[in-house]
């Protein structure tokens, strides 16, 4: 399984005090959307954690919810008041936006004027080939470049830096940068606000008005190829229409797509009952319910055949449901407190092809009691070995 930073699992904590100093305002989420100038939909993304949330974003929600931004990227206020020293590598790492990762070097510090930031911009080379991400925000601000060389783009004038060279400019005015010339770029930006106050609210984008659901962002989402709704005055949805419907499968559709678009991008994260933590990004996904079907498809299962899950809350039931949307086999999720003759009717009503089970409590002993009467039934145990039982782990040899 591929390795990730904890950058993911920082989202998600930022996300959630988003989320509850929103509920302590008393906010909906489609007035933070209008505050925060992004759609309602990104917004609940956001808000969710299934979006990065670049410093930008951080500053609005700030703002909107009267707290330092401190007190969403951390949990505590700033405390510092006369002084703070930021050693190399030390700064705090807010987000990744627009393929760069921020660090802030003075997060520390009370009633601060300027967000001093150092900033990775990695080499794309796709992103030579393609306009450059803009963004805007009241004040002015000052990038130094330290390596590398960075296209600057303000308004429609670029220029490219060299190490030492520096770009100041109105950050109202539509902006951006990428590294290029083959090699990543690092750079020091100041984010400059003249009154003294923090750094003000971003350019609000227009309210949604009823009709179809705009994007604001340019950046197209999995969904809208499948999905189109209307809203209402107040950004209420009030209808939905589905697309696509007879050729949508969730696993290739959904599962597969975000992992091309976004590779690395935590798609769960699972603590089992001996608090064990695994990671799952929306690549891990792909690869593991993929082998999952070759698997099962190797046990003769096919499209339209019946299996059932009693899986608890064991990881691999993901990754056995998402290998049957693939196969176009039927997955029948089931509790773990069925007794036999539960299973039994489930059995001869459903035409159950195959179960996986779990190994804990009784439920493989009433299983095994219940296929006595459906011996075609193949029987698939996780996490343990037991006689007349294949086992999903050992043959599954991923995880």
């Amino acid at each position: 399984m591929a390795q990730i930073t904890g950058l993911d699992f920082k989202i998600r904590e930022m996300a959630a005090r988003i989320k509850e100093l929103r509920e302590i305002e008393g906010l909906t989420t489609y007035e933070m959307a209008a505050k925060t100038g992004v759609s309602a939909e990104e917004y609940l993304a956001c808000e969710s954690g299934d979006s990065d949330l670049n410093f930008a974003f951080l500053y609005r929600c700030a703002l909107a919810l009267n707290v330092d931004v401190t007190d969403i990227i951390e949990g505590h206020s700033p405390t510092l008041k006369a002084m703070i020293v930021t050693r190399a590598g030390n700064g705090q790492e807010i987000a990744n936006a627009h393929g760069m990762t921020y660090y802030n070097l003075a997060y520390a510090f009370q009633n601060r004027i300027a967000e001093p930031l150092y900033v990775k911009s990695p080499f794309d080379e796709a992103a030579q080939n393609r306009d450059i991400e803009l963004t805007t925000h009241e004040g002015q601000e000052l990038d130094i470049v330290i390596s590398g060389h960075l296209l600057v783009q303000v308004g429609e004038h670029r220029t490219v830096l060299e190490p030492g060279d520096t770009i100041y400019y109105d950050s109202a005015t539509p902006h951006g940068m990428i590294a290029v010339d083959g090699k990543d770029c690092e750079f020091y930006a100041i984010v400059l606000n003249p009154t003294g106050e923090p750094i003000p609210e971003l350019t609000q984008t227009e309210i949604l008005r009823p009709g179809k659901v705009q994007n604001v962002d340019t950046k197209p989402r999995v969904w809208q190829k499948y999905v189109e709704y209307d809203v209402d005055d107040n950004g209420t949805p009030t209808s939905v229409r589905f697309k696509n419907t007879d050729s949508f499968n969730y696993a290739f559709d959904v599962i597969d797509e975000i992992s091309y678009k976004d590779p690395n991008k935590l798609a769960m994260l699972h603590v089992d009952k001996d608090h064990v933590e695994r990671r799952f990004t929306f690549t891990d996904l792909r690869h593991a319910s993929s082998q999952c079907a070759n698997y099962f498809k190797s046990l003769g299962i096919k499209k339209g055949d019946r299996v059932m899950l009693v899986l608890k809350r064991h990881y691999q039931f993901w990754l056995a449901i998402l290998g049957l949307h693939k196969l176009g086999a039927i997955a029948i999720p089931a509790v773990n407190q069925l007794q036999a003759h539960d299973f039994e009717y489930r059995f001869r009503t459903a035409g159950v092809t195959a179960i996986v089970c779990t190994p804990d409590g009784y439920t493989a002993d009433e299983v095994e009691i219940a296929c006595k009467g459906f011996p075609q039934i193949q029987k698939l145990i996780v996490n343990s070995e037991r006689e007349g039982w294949r086992s999903f782990d050992a043959e599954y040899k991923l995880f």
